[in-house]
């Protein structure tokens, strides 16, 4: 068994004690069953990466780009004739 030991602040030391006052649970029974409830919460919500994220985005059809981004003068060139209709 490993002992620790934590540092709380003022607001937090109120909700522990508030807490503690309304179950009668010791302060060690109190932090286990957070961090038992908040390990059930973490295994609940799935991690998503960028990539997830990136691939529910609806961006559309797409092929609208004027160069490339490897030719960006002749991007903003096309554009600007296009723009001013020279």
């Amino acid at each position: 068994m490993a002992t620790r030991i934590v540092r709380f602040d003022e607001e937090t030391e109120a909700v522990l004690r508030e807490v503690q006052a309304a179950t009668g649970l010791p302060i060690s029974e109190l932090l286990k069953n957070g961090l038992h409830a908040l390990q059930a919460h973490v295994r609940q919500t799935s991690v998503r990466s960028p990539y997830d994220i990136y691939s529910e985005l609806d961006l559309g059809p797409g092929g609208n780009t004027i160069a490339s981004s490897s030719d960006i003068r002749a991007g903003v060139r096309r554009a600007l004739k296009k723009k001013l209709g020279h």
